[in-house]
């Protein structure tokens, strides 16, 4: 049982419903949304709830699931099953593509993997689309929505006839249009148009007499009439019959096919019932990505035990605004046991009891719809019979009822009714009327709803209510954290102590005259200004307690990650000294056997000189020239730094020098494995693997070193002598592609800087790939105005002529 009957919208459940409806993609869908309903059987709600849960995994997964044509054509086959009738293309063609949805979609979960979609796989048992059926509609009527043109013999003679006569009709009323153009009986720029089913010519009314015809029409003004030329009467008279008669046929044929569709209703209904089934699953698995809603472990009996929960609504209006507002929902943790069945949650006004409140009531009301919830893992949640509310003002002048009376109505109802199955929401309990009247009757409630061992949420503000939790067995006093420095919120839900509603503290805090505000502490008395200071107390102690256990958690997080720093660097360190000593012996042993060897061939060349003085000094010279490159031993460098230049990590505008030499340059742009580089102002093409990246330190290097070096070893270009050996032609005839690219290259690069007008390349004619390999890169060139074939005297387009500019 669900009380009181407006329980959904106050609860803000009819907002969810509404979201679900617009997630539907069809109104079967939405028929399915509006008889949603509470659900009181656990294994009846494991089910719905799994169906949704799979679903969200397949939305999840990406899988190519129909999300088209969720056709609701119940009327249709309402109209198809009255014999004789027939049904018009518009309708065979949402029925088509429907039942084509709802064939693939049984497709998908049967070649789905058997651990998949289990659940969902067992709606589609019993449901059947007829192939030949599916065949006969696709005859008819295509994937446009349009009759094909072979859906019978006749119906294609028809159309073809049809075609031909319109196109007769076309030219003759072109030729009227133009002779009537010529002789301004028309408006500048009339076309033919069509009036009564007829094609006609707009013409200006002083002129109407002029043109032999029917007049159909005329315009809104009377400036121009519509006028049926007499030479074409006959052949739109064809044109009519033509298209009277391409109807018949279709109507013919509409009329057998509806009756072929007949005998599949039954079946088709069951299908459609299927399809709309799925469409409002989908829509809840939609909702529960929306939401990060999971699936809870459900229990068959009532108790609620959730991680990290949050108010579904308020997590989606902050959503919606987090660019303009920042904020998020605090989640809470909330236990209901046999137990600790009743929560009674206080603290100060604005603080989020009610929030919390309502969290736990549309939550398990969402649960118990079949929807999944937007708790974190490891949550748990059972199943009521009964949820019971009571919130807000419910005065009513019709039934002469206070709020106060209306509250104990509401409570009449909730202790004849409730049980170990219910669930009890109660917002500011008590209120409404005389403070210690108001508490003395909520008390007796709250004792006689223990009494029944239902399940509860209540807030409130009285203290008497906070004592007896205490002091109870069953209820479980509850606090809304609230920093009580700033005054603020903190919206977080603590179990297992009471809170203060901090009214002497915020009235002092927003300016209320001081005198008041002593007087309010004197009217209230002693004890219990000593009982909120000592709420408040502890709630300052809790928060530093919190700060300090986070900081240490944080250094304790901190502390760790270095020691598994050091850890591991430790283990590289040994890896790495082992691997060297490995190696350094390993070369030692190599080295100490070739000196040896060669400290003995010198002992032997001089016994074999009987220490002649030349040989000796040969033969020690010889020892030596091996202990100065074998034994030598070098200082160490460090390790290089420098970046490899690849194809993939290059890109314009970086620092390159080639490998080996002590310039720089920068690339232009990137092509294959040939990069352009800019080295002082002169471009080129050289290949990526002869160069190396450069750092900025790198660069600051050389440019410091050609500084130093610039004024010492600097020698002016030798213009002259480059003149003087340049050649205007170049033979590349019998070279290998990759060498012709390199030579060409620094051949135009010469021919470029020497002012060069015009260059002559000679490559042969061959198989062409000299020629193109030439040509491309010519092209390429910004230095080159233009690229032609030799005279045909002079080698034709064995050669190649190239206009510096």
């Amino acid at each position: 049982m669900i009380l009181p009957n407006n329980f959904e919208q106050k609860i803000g459940f009819t907002q969810l419903r509404e979201m679900l409806e617009s997630l539907c993609l069809s109104a079967l869908g939405r028929q399915f949304v509006a008889k949603m309903s509470f659900q009181s059987k656990a294994d009846q709600l494991q089910k719905l709830l799994l169906q949704t849960d799979e679903f969200r995994q397949l939305l999840s997964s990406g899988a190519d699931f129909p999300s088209q044509h969720y056709h609701d054509v119940h009327p249709h086959l309402v109209r198809a099953n009255i014999p004789g009738s027939y049904l018009d293309v518009a309708a065979f063609f949402a029925v088509k593509m429907s039942l084509r949805t709802i064939r693939e979609a049984l497709t998908f979960f049967t070649h789905a993997e058997e651990n998949l979609y289990p659940t969902l796989r067992l709606l589609g048992i019993g449901v059947q689309v007829d192939r030949n059926l599916l065949a006969a509609l696709d005859k008819v009527v295509d994937d446009e929505g349009q009759v094909r043109e072979n859906a019978s013999p006749l119906l294609s003679q028809i159309r073809q006839e049809l075609i031909n006569r319109q196109g007769q009709l076309r030219k003759q009323i072109a030729g009227i249009l133009r002779h009537a153009r010529q002789e301004g009986w028309v408006p500048e720029g009339a076309e033919p148009t069509i009036r009564g089913g007829r094609l006609v010519l707009p013409v200006i009314a002083e002129h109407k007499r002029r043109v032999k015809g029917l007049i159909h029409d005329e315009s809104a003004t009377g400036q121009t009439v519509f006028i049926e030329p007499e030479a074409v009467f006959e052949l739109n008279n064809d044109i009519k019959d033509l298209e009277n008669a391409f109807q018949r046929e279709l109507i013919r044929i509409l009329t057998q096919l509806t009756a072929q569709l007949r005998p599949h209703i039954p079946d088709l209904r069951k299908a459609y019932q299927y399809l709309g089934l799925l469409d409002f699953i989908r829509a809840k698995g939609r909702l529960a990505q929306r939401l990060e809603a999971s699936l809870p472990e459900l229990h068959p009996r009532p108790m609620i035990r959730w991680k990290q929960v949050r108010h579904p609504l308020l997590y989606l209006t902050f959503q919606e605004h987090a660019k303009d507002d920042p904020r998020e929902v605090v989640p809470l943790d909330i236990e209901l046991t046999p137990e600790q069945r009743i929560l009674l949650i206080s603290g100060p006004n604005a603080g989020g009891k009610s929030v919390s409140m309502k969290t736990v009531g549309l939550v398990q009301y969402m649960l118990q719809c079949g929807l999944l919830i937007p708790a974190g893992d490891g949550s748990e949640a059972g199943v009521f019979e009964d949820v019971f509310l009571d919130i807000g003002d419910e005065q009513s002048l019709e039934n002469d009822l206070s709020t106060y009376s209306s509250h104990l109505l509401n409570m009449k109802q909730f202790v004849t009714l409730a049980n170990k199955r219910s669930l009890i929401l109660i917002d500011e309990f008590g209120t409404g009327t005389e403070p210690s009247l108001g508490g003395a009757i909520a008390e007796a409630v709250l004792e006689q709803l223990n009494r029944a061992r239902a399940f509860g949420v209540i807030t409130t503000h009285y203290t008497n209510l906070k004592n007896y939790a205490e002091r109870t067995e069953g209820i479980v006093n509850g606090a809304m954290r609230y920093d009580p420095d700033q005054l603020q919120p903190l919206y977080r839900l603590e179990i297992g102590k009471p809170g203060s509603s901090f009214a002497i503290e915020i009235a002092r805090k927003i300016g209320l005259p001081k005198q008041l505000v002593e007087r309010a502490t004197q009217l209230v008395g002693k004890d219990k200004i000593r009982y909120d200071r000592l709420l408040e107390g502890l709630e300052k102690e809790k928060t530093e307690l919190e700060q300090r256990t986070a900081e240490a958690a944080k250094q304790m997080r901190r502390m760790k990650k270095a020691a598994q720093e050091y850890q591991d660097l430790k283990k590289y360190l040994d890896d790495t000294t082992l691997e060297v000593l490995r190696d350094a012996k390993a070369k030692a042993k190599m080295l100490l056997k070739d000196t040896n060897q060669q400290i003995e061939a010198t002992i032997q060349e001089i016994r074999l000189g009987q220490a002649e003085k030349e040989r000796t000094k040969e033969a020690r010279g010889k020892l030596d020239t091996f202990v100065r490159e074998k034994l030598q031993i070098e200082p160490p460098r460090a390790r290089a730094t420098r970046e490899l230049a690849d194809a993939t990590s290059l890109k314009p505008g970086d620092k390159v020098a080639l490998i080996g030499q002590e310039g720089h340059g920068e690339i232009m742009s990137v092509k294959g494995k040939t990069a352009e580089v800019s080295f002082g102002g002169m471009k080129t093409l050289v290949k990526v693997g002869q160069l190396e990246k450069l750092t900025r330190s790198e660069i600051r290097e050389r440019e410091k070193e050609a500084a130093r070096r610039a004024p010492a070893h600097y020698s002016g270009f030798d213009t002259t002598g480059k003149m003087s050996s340049f050649s205007p032609t170049l033979d590349l005839r019998g070279e290998r592609a990759e060498d012709a690219l390199n030579k060409i290259m620094a051949y135009v690069d010469d021919a470029v800087m020497l002012g060069v007008p015009e260059i002559k390349i000679l490559h042969g004619r061959g198989n062409g790939v000299l020629r193109q390999v030439v040509r491309d890169y010519l092209h390429r060139t910004r230095a080159v105005a233009s690229v032609a074939d030799e005279h045909a005297d002079r080698g034709g387009d064995g050669a190649t002529i190239a206009v510096l500019k």
